[in-house]
C-alpha cells in the first residue's frame, strides 16, 4: 500500500515477518499516528488479532500463518499454539484456513512456508482487482462498508483492490465510505487507504447510505467478507446486511470481493456462522467517556449475515461468480 510520509510516499504492508518477529502496523492509532507492534511469539500474535491490531479476515491469516512458523521455530508445541492462536477471533474463516495450512505443512521450512501462504494471499488480491476493475464504469460511485484494503489484508485489499485498479486504468470513481461504527473502520482506516491511493472519496454515517441510493448518487456496493459458506451466505462486518437489502430494493448491485481462502464448505448456512460478540464498551463509550445513562445496556455483535438473495457476485482471484455457482468455485 503506499503511505504518505512528510515529504515522500513509502510502499509498505499491513504484516510481514523480519527473523523471528512478526511487525504489523498498528491499526488501532489510525488515522492520527502510523505505529507498529511486533509480536515474538504466538501468544503475542494472538493478542494481536483479539485486540485488533491487524484485523480483515486475509491480514488475520497471514499474521496467524505468521504465528505457527515461530511457533515451529520456537520448538513449542505445535497443537497448543495452534489452538491458542485460533481461539483469538471466532468469525474470519481464514483465520482458522492459516493455521491449518501451516499444521498441515510442519516438518517444513517454517518461515519459508509463512511467507507463501502471504504472498499468495498478496496475489490473490491483486487478482481481485484485476477482475473487478471489469465491473467498474468510468464515472462509478461506489459505496464500500468497513475497511477491506490493504491493511485488512496485507497489501492491494478485497473490497478496495477493484477501486484501485480502476484508477491505475484511468477510470474517474468517487467512493462512498461508511464510518462503520463502532469501531469507525470506515472513517479512520477505509478513508486513510483512499487518502493515500488519492481516490476521491467521502466518509459518510451509517445510516446515510440508503439516502444517496434513494437519489441515484451511488452506482454499485462492493464489501468484503469474513466467512462465504456453501450456500452464498456471507459473514461480514455489521451493518452489511443493511446495505445489501437497501441496494437490492434500489436495483444497485451489491458484490462481495473475497480471496478463495475465506469459503467455508463446512457450514451450509449464514445462520451457523459463530458471530463474535464484542466489549459493550465500543458502543457505550467514546474515547473513554461515556455516552449512554447508566442505566442503559449495549450491545455489541461484531458482524451479520447477509443472505446470498441479496448478493450480485463475488469478485474472487478465479473470476466473477453468481451465489448459485460458488459452490462449484472452490
Amino acid at each position: 500500500m503506499k503511505v504518505k510520509l512528510d515529504d515522500s510516499i513509502e510502499d509498505m504492508r499491513a504484516v510481514w515477518m523480519e527473523d523471528d518477529v512478526v511487525k504489523m502496523i498498528d491499526q488501532r492509532y489510525l488515522p492520527r499516528e502510523l505505529k507498529f507492534f511486533e509480536a515474538a511469539d504466538h501468544h503475542e500474535i494472538r493478542k494481536s488479532i483479539k485486540d485488533m491490531m491487524v484485523r480483515g479476515a486475509p491480514a488475520i491469516g497471514a499474521t496467524a500463518a505468521y504465528g505457527m512458523a515461530q511457533a515451529m521455530l520456537n520448538d513449542v508445541d505445535i497443537d497448543d499454539a495452534a489452538e491458542i492462536i485460533r481461539s483469538a477471533r471466532p468469525t474470519a474463516y481464514d483465520l482458522f484456513y492459516a493455521v491449518k495450512y501451516m499444521l498441515d505443512r510442519v516438518g517444513s521450512n517454517p518461515t519459508y512456508t509463512a511467507e507463501q501462504y502471504v504472498e499468495s494471499v498478496v496475489e490473490k488480491c491483486r487478482a481481485i482487482g484485476e477482475n473487478g476493475n471489469d465491473l467498474i464504469k468510468d464515472g462509478y460511485r461506489i459505496l464500500t462498508h468497513c475497511n477491506a484494503g490493504a491493511l485488512a489484508t496485507v497489501d492491494h485489499g478485497t473490497a478496495l483492490s477493484p477501486m484501485r485498479a480502476a484508477k491505475e486504468n484511468g477510470k474517474e470513481i468517487f467512493v462512498y465510505a461508511d464510518e462503520t461504527r463502532p469501531r469507525l473502520q470506515g472513517a479512520r482506516l477505509t478513508a486513510w487507504e483512499l487518502y493515500n491511493e488519492d481516490i476521491p472519496h467521502a466518509v459518510i454515517v451509517d445510516n446515510a447510505a440508503g439516502h444517496y441510493m434513494q437519489r441515484g448518487e451511488i452506482d454499485m456496493v462492493i464489501v468484503g467478507t469474513d466467512r462465504i459458506v456453501a450456500n452464498g451466505d456471507i459473514a461480514n462486518k455489521i451493518g452489511t446486511y443493511e446495505k445489501a437489502v437497501l441496494a437490492k430494493e434500489n436495483d444497485i448491485p451489491f458484490y462481495v470481493a473475497a480471496p478463495v481462502t475465506t469459503y467455508d464448505e463446512e457450514i451450509d448456512d449464514g445462520l451457523e456462522i459463530p458471530i463474535e460478540e464484542r466489549d459493550p464498551k465500543e458502543v457505550s463509550h467514546i474515547s473513554g467517556n461515556k455516552i449512554m445513562s447508566d442505566g442503559s445496556e449495549a450491545l455489541n455483535p461484531a458482524f451479520d449475515v447477509t443472505p446470498a438473495e441479496y448478493i450480485t457476485g463475488f469478485i474472487t482471484e478465479k473470476g466473477i461468480f453468481s451465489p448459485d455457482e460458488i459452490r462449484n468455485m472452490f
